[in-house]
């Protein structure tokens, strides 16, 4: 359970605790839990969501979005920030957004961008409750996190020595695209919303792919945690129209 331990302490500020510093290989083989920890992640959601049921809507939405936040420990929306602001001030030079990407300084694009992905998850929270589709939201993080090992699988690291550098090394090549694949699966038995955040995701994910090979020639962790927020904000959009 080594793999799933170190998914949970790496995606999560739960109190998960190693017996001591785990292998290269198991932390690849982490990127097999990632759907699940998100899964899980949903399912606390849902539940909160349920405990809040009697409690004004916007207050609602913002209470669940505070968690997300706190749960995850703004880890990939710090990713975002420092995409946000490499993507903007790199100029279209690969070696100038990876120097500003290590920058830990947040600059105002940053800030933008931060302040605009969670306004839009926000109103789409409210538009959800508002329909009563907050069961939906088990969706949201489940699926976006199982964009990150798809990902890696597909697309070169680019920074030698970064975090993800022994994911992408020692990822499980021949499990993961089954176990993706039995994810999505599961996902279709929402039935059309199902659909609709597959699509979405996987539109998204082929746009930002791209994007990352022309500019970078491949992912670092930090934008794949920019894919992450950006999957995550863009099926609760279209979930809520």
């Amino acid at each position: 359970m080594t793999p799933l331990l170190i998914a949970l302490q790496f995606l999560t500020r739960l109190p998960i605790s190693l017996a001591g510093m785990p292998a290269p290989q198991q932390v690849g083989r982490s990127l097999l839990w990632y759907p699940v920890v998100g899964l899980l992640l949903g399912l606390l959601l849902l539940g909160l969501q349920q405990l809040l049921g009697g409690t004004p809507l916007l207050l609602q939405a913002a209470l669940l979005l505070a968690v997300w936040v706190g749960i995850t420990g703004g880890l990939h929306l710090d990713g975002l920030a420092d995409t946000g602001d490499a993507w903007v001030g790199g100029f279209g030079d690969q070696q100038r957004t990876l120097e500003i990407m290590q920058d830990p300084r947040s600059g105002p694009i940053a800030v933008v961008v931060l302040v605009l992905v969670l306004l839009l998850k926000f109103a789409a929270l409210v538009a959800l409750l508002e329909a009563g589709e907050g069961a939906l939201l088990l969706m949201v993080p489940w699926l976006a996190r199982g964009l990150v090992p798809l990902l890696f699988l597909t697309t070169p690291y680019v920074r030698a020595g970064g975090l993800g550098q022994a994911l992408a090394e020692h990822l499980p090549r021949q499990q993961l695209p089954w176990l993706l694949a039995a994810h999505a699966a599961a996902l279709l038995l929402f039935g059309w919303p199902g659909v609709l955040a597959l699509l979405v995701a996987g539109l998204l994910f082929a746009w930002l792919r791209q994007l990352l090979l022309q500019r970078l020639g491949g992912t670092t962790g930090d934008t794949a945690g920019a894919m992450l927020e950006l999957a995550e904000c863009a099926v609760l959009v279209a979930l809520a129209l």
